[in-house]
C-alpha cells in the first residue's frame, strides 16, 4: 500500500504492507456547506455572541487587524476582502486600517512575504506591517504574571480585529482566539512567562477547560480588548471549510468543537511505528515548526516505539534559543532536566523534543545535513521508505504501523 506525505511543495511515499498498517490518520467524513471566502461571508453575517462587524466599528476609528505570519497556514489573502467590503460599508476609511502580521518570535517577513500573505486588494488598500515586539505597550499584568505587552499598531488601535486558523496546539490546546495577541503581537518577554506553564500536565492539545496557557492567553485578551475576531478551520487541502466570527471566546469555541468533529482520531491502540509529516509547505519550513506534528504523534507511538517525523525544514531549526538548546546540549535528557530548572522561549520546543526521545526513537526525513540531524539527537534518512524499512528492521516484520499525513492537525486518541 502507497501512502503518500507532504514534504515541502513535494511529497515523500511509502509502501508497506496493509497487514501492519493500523491506520491512516485523516480527517473524519463530514458533509460541508459553503466554502473558500462564501463560508468567510456567512460567518462574517452571522456573528456568534457578537453584533455585525459593521455595527461595531465607526468611521474615524482606527482599526488594527491582526493575522498570522508566514510559519502559519491561515489563508488572510482569501479572508480580507469580506473583512474590508464589511469595514467599507461602514464608513472606515482605508487609511484608518493596518494589517498586523503577529511575528511572535519568529523572523520578520520580506516585502514579497507581506504581499502574498496579505493578498493584492488589503496590499494596495491598506498599510499592512510586521507587529514590532521592540515598540510595545504595556497593559500591566496577567493574574500569573505573565506581561501584557502589545505592538504599538495594535495596542494604540481603537478596534481590534483578530483573524487566525483553529488547529490542535499542543499546550494551547488550540490555535486560534486571543492566540493573535498572545503570543501574535506580544514580547518575548511576555511569551516566555506565558510558555513556562507548558510543563504543567493540564496544558495539552485538545485541551481548553483548566488549562493555564489558554486561560492566560484569553485573560491577556481580555485586558486589551478584541472587538471582533474571525477564525476559520482548513480541510487536508487547505481549504476553508468552517469559518466563525463574533466574539473572541464564544465563536472560538464553535470553531474549536467543528475542529473536534473533523480532527480528532480515535485509534484502537498506539503503534509501533508512527509515521507523521506536517503536511508541507509552509508548515515544514523549520523544525521548530515541524515538532507540532511530533507533538501529536507521541500519542500514537508505543513506549519503546519510532517516530518516523518529515519534514523539508528547508530553513533548518528555525529559532536561535531553540537551536541553542539543540545543539549545545550534551545529551536529550538534559534538556528535559534543565526545562524544568530554567524556562526558556525556544528551549521549551527543544524540551519537547526531549521528552518525546524519553519514549521513542525519532527518524528524521529532511533537508537537513544528516550530520547535523545526528548531532541534535535524531537518526537522518534520505526518504521516508528508507526510514519506514530500517524501523521495520528494528521492530519486527509484524511491527503495527500508523500514518499520519497531517500530523500537525489530526489528534489521535488511544483507546484506554
Amino acid at each position: 500500500m502507497r501512502i503518500d506525505f507532504g514534504f515541502g511543495h513535494g511529497i515523500q511515499s511509502v509502501q508497506l504492507p496493509e497487514k501492519n498498517l493500523l491506520g491512516v490518520l485523516a480527517a473524519n467524513t463530514m458533509a460541508f456547506g459553503l466554502t473558500g471566502e462564501e463560508e468567510v461571508r456567512r460567518a462574517l453575517h452571522n456573528p456568534i455572541g457578537s453584533k455585525p462587524l459593521g455595527d461595531i466599528v465607526k468611521p474615524g476609528e482606527k482599526i488594527a487587524i491582526v493575522t498570522s505570519d508566514i510559519t502559519r497556514p491561515m489563508p488572510t489573502a482569501l479572508v480580507m476582502p469580506s473583512i474590508l467590503d464589511a469595514l467599507n460599508a461602514a464608513g472606515v476609511d482605508p487609511g484608518d486600517i493596518t494589517l498586523v502580521f503577529g511575528l511572535g518570535i519568529h523572523r520578520e517577513h520580506t516585502e514579497d512575504e507581506r504581499r502574498k500573505l496579505a493578498g493584492e486588494r488589503a496590499w494596495a488598500e491598506i498599510r499592512c506591517m510586521d507587529s514590532t515586539p521592540q515598540d510595545t505597550v504595556s497593559f500591566g499584568l496577567t493574574k500569573a504574571g505573565t506581561p501584557v505587552d502589545i505592538s504599538r499598531a495594535v495596542a494604540e488601535a481603537d478596534r481590534r480585529i483578530c483573524l487566525g486558523n483553529i488547529e490542535y496546539h499542543y499546550f494551547a490546546g488550540y490555535s486560534g482566539g486571543g492566540k493573535a495577541l498572545m503570543p501574535g503581537v506580544s514580547t518575548a518577554r511576555a511569551i516566555q512567562a506565558n510558555h513556562r506553564m507548558m510543563v504543567q500536565e493540564s496544558a495539552a492539545a485538545g485541551r481548553l477547560e483548566g488549562n493555564p496557557i489558554r486561560e492566560d492567553i484569553e485573560e491577556a485578551a481580555n485586558i486589551v480588548g478584541i472587538d471582533f475576531i474571525v477564525n476559520v478551520v482548513l480541510d487536508e487541502k487547505k481549504r476553508i471549510v468552517k469559518a466563525v466570527a463574533g466574539d473572541a471566546v464564544k465563536a472560538h469555541r464553535e470553531g474549536c468543537l467543528f475542529l473536534d468533529k473533523l480532527y480528532r482520531k480515535p485509534i484502537p491502540a498506539r503503534a509501533d511505528i508512527v509515521i507523521v509529516s506536517q503536511g508541507g509547505a509552509p508548515k515544514d519550513l523549520n523544525l521548530y515548526q515541524t515538532q507540532k506534528a511530533l507533538d501529536n504523534a507521541k500519542h500514537a507511538v508505543k513506549k519503546g516505539g519510532i517516530v518516523i517525523l518529515i519534514g523539508s525544514c528547508r530553513e533548518g531549526l528555525g529559532e536561535a534559543e531553540f537551536e541553542a538548546w539543540m545543539t549545545g546540549s550534551p545529551s536529550a535528557h538534559a534538556m528535559v532536566e534543565r526545562i524544568q530548572k530554567d524556562f526558556r522561549l525556544g528551549g521549551h520546543k527543544a524540551a519537547a523534543i526531549a521528552m518525546v526521545l524519553e519514549d521513542a526513537d525519532i527518524y528524521m526525513v529532511s533537508e537537513m545535513d544528516p550530520a547535523f540531524v545526528q548531532s541534535i539527537f535524531l537518526t537522518p534518512f534520505e526518504s521516508a521508505q528508507s526510514a519506514l524499512d530500517a524501523a521495520l528492521s528494528v521492530m519486527g516484520k509484524d511491527a503495527t504501523v500508523l500514518a499520519m499525513p497531517y500530523g500537525g492537525s489530526t489528534l489521535p486518541s488511544a483507546a484506554k
